[in-house]
């Protein structure tokens, strides 16, 4: 995957994990609620990947 198709899908996994987590508190689902918060933690990761194959890219092109 690319730097930014890593980025998208991060900040998109973050979007849908705080929407999943704001509906289990709403509904007292604590399943749903922690699948949110699991959800957002994979989108954060997914967005520092983005972020490091794009500071590589930049060591390397200056090399």
């Amino acid at each position: 995957m690319s730097s930014t198709t890593d980025k998208i899908k991060g900040v998109a996994n973050q979007a849908v994990g705080s929407i999943k987590e704001g509906a289990g508190r709403a509904t007292d689902d604590t399943g749903l609620e922690a699948e949110g918060a699991m959800q957002k933690q994979k989108g954060r990761a997914q967005e520092v990947v983005g972020k490091a194959k794009d500071a590589v890219k930049k060591v390397v092109d200056k090399a």
